[in-house]
């Protein structure tokens, strides 16, 4: 079973917006999401992390601009992008922590998802 599904990603022009989520498959319970992206010939950077508490945290690069929340009901994370640049340009991955208790006592598990291209054309 995959732990988790990523949605999304697409072609948007510069100062457009886009929504990625990080769904949850039945029976896996997230702790803390975290976005991260790598564009050609960079490396990895987290974009925006959700702790299990809902206190997040931004790369400086994305304050102001993307939004990453959590809808608890349906155990999935969103980051919502906005004012996208031409350098957001990149594979976005969802890394979750996460169980399989319902209780959520664990054990936990971390899991990176395949990815999803964003593209912004200026």
């Amino acid at each position: 079973q995959v732990p988790l599904v990523e949605s999304g990603g697409g072609l948007v022009q510069a100062g457009g917006s886009l929504r990625l989520s990080c769904a949850a498959s039945k029976g896996i319970f997230f702790n803390s999401v975290g976005w991260y992206r790598q564009a050609p010939g960079k490396e990895r950077e987290l974009v925006a992390h959700i702790s299990s508490g809902g206190n997040t945290k931004y790369a400086d690069s994305v304050k102001g601009r993307f939004t990453i929340s959590k809808n608890n009901a349906e155990e999935t994370v969103y980051l919502q992008m906005t004012s996208l640049k031409a350098e957001d340009t990149a594979v976005y991955q969802c890394k979750a922590l996460y169980t399989q208790d319902v209780d959520r006592l664990g054990p936990y598990y971390d899991y990176w998802g395949r990815g999803t291209q964003v593209t912004v054309s200026s």
